[in-house]
């Protein structure tokens, strides 16, 4: 009989143990949260450097949170600049890696997008509430594990707000005069595509964040548009008048010690004689825009990823990322790797690239062939407004594939994020074939 009772206690302690084990985290909790910041660039039509950096420590929330739970998971302290020692878990008690995911993202989304539209806002924390209702975990190990959570997610948010951002906002710029500079000459109605958006139907070129006013707009659209507020700072939407974002350089780096630690190789050489390796250049481009093909022309718009119409570059690339998990079924820790080290090394590149445009202040194309060889000359893809050199789109996307060939090797993609804008889904050899695409 006392056999009989020892087993049923031996019995009963594992069912307890096991109702206490919290869960492995599921790999899908990434690609979902990077789908969502995707959507929550394209909806809040912020600039694509300003994109990157909410995304970047987007993932950063996520992938700490599940390295509570997941000692294959590095911690990011020493590793990105400045990054902070985390609050630990307690010794031999269990965690919700999920939870303290969702808690550390959801903290870090609530101060990333105070100023974010309500609607936004909304459906970060709907989706937030969804994953933690969906988690069984109950008990103290739920309590435990969304603290945790909460006081990483608070750790990093005071963190974020040392990168020098704040300093950014409201400072005026004024773009250096001379020839071969760059100066913001595109006609206001070209940007009309980007500037309408779920979150707006008025179109107001007078108003250079194009922010809706109660005398530009029906009662209808203020109540189901939800506006911004006028000096919106945190997450202002795209100036397609003024100049984006001209001290980004500025910004502490993800892992570059400075932003200019990756030298470029110098500019075209301004001459407009044809002659000059900028009239060359320039040449090329008339040339090809005159012969445009339906396949470069597709292509081109299915990479332009303008803010107001996408998730932007970064997005675009991390969304690649977030497709690759389920693609290449990978753990919730090697999934956690992809998004992250795409995010940062995406948002390094907007620091390095946007110091060195501004730096450089070279001439658009619009207005080098306007002024040299064709007046009437428009591009396919309206003139965005920052400085030539050099390439944005270049440098973010060699970046991403960088980062993506180092983990996962190079093999063919299948890259289906542009749907929603309208393209179809496109096949890759490599990322690196998608970069110089």
């Amino acid at each position: 009989m006392k056999r009989h009772v020892v087993l049923l206690v031996a019995i009963a302690s594992v069912f307890v143990a096991a109702c206490d084990r919290a869960p492995q985290p599921d790999s899908r909790l990434l690609s979902i949260w990077m789908h969502t910041l995707y959507g929550a660039v394209r909806v809040e039509r912020v600039s694509p450097p300003v994109g990157s950096r909410f995304v970047a420590y987007g993932a950063t929330a996520l992938y700490s949170g599940l390295a509570v739970v997941d000692p294959t998971l590095k911690p990011l302290h020493g590793v990105l600049n400045e990054f902070p020692e985390l609050p630990a878990p307690n010794p031999g008690q269990a965690y919700d890696g999920t939870l303290v995911a969702v808690a550390a993202e959801r903290t870090v989304l609530d101060s990333l997008l105070r100023e974010g539209l309500a609607t936004t806002r909304a459906s970060m924390n709907q989706l937030a509430d969804s994953l933690e209702h969906a988690q069984a975990t109950g008990g103290d190990t739920r309590e435990r594990s969304q603290k945790l959570g909460r006081e990483i997610g608070l750790r990093i948010v005071k963190w974020a707000h040392g990168d020098g951002f704040d300093s950014t906002r409201g400072r005026k710029y004024v773009a250096p005069v001379g020839a071969g500079l760059w100066i913001n000459d595109s006609p206001g109605y070209t940007y009309s595509a980007q500037n309408i958006s779920g979150a707006s139907t008025a179109i107001d070129l007078t108003n250079p964040s194009n922010l809706l006013r109660p005398s530009n707009g029906s009662d209808r659209e203020l109540i189901l548009n939800r506006p911004k507020k006028m000096g919106s700072g945190t997450l202002p939407p795209v100036n397609m008048s003024g100049a984006t974002e001209p001290y980004w350089g500025q910004l502490r780096p993800f892992v570059l010690k400075t932003w200019n630690e990756c030298a470029a190789e110098e500019a075209p050489k301004f001459g407009m004689t044809a002659d000059a390796q900028l009239y060359k250049e320039a040449r090329e481009v008339y040339d090809i825009h005159e012969k445009l093909t339906p396949d470069q022309r597709t292509t081109a718009l299915y990479w332009a990823d303008n803010p107001g119409e996408s998730g932007t570059p970064s997005g675009h690339w991390t969304s690649i990322a977030s497709q690759l998990v389920s693609e290449r079924n990978l753990s919730a820790a090697d999934a956690a790797r992809a998004t992250t080290l795409t995010a940062v090394a995406v948002a390094d590149a907007f620091i390095a690239v946007w110091g060195y445009k501004f730096k450089i202040n070279l001439i658009r194309p619009r207005t080098y062939i306007r002024a040299v060889m064709d007046s009437t000359w428009e591009p396919l893809i309206s003139t965005p407004p920052f400085p030539e050199y050099m390439s944005g789109h270049s440098a973010i996307s060699a970046s991403a594939a960088a980062a993506l060939t180092a983990l996962l090797g190079a093999t063919p993609f299948s890259d289906s994020t542009s749907i929603a804008i309208g393209h179809d889904p496109r096949q890759f050899t490599s990322f690196r074939a998608a970069a110089d695409e």
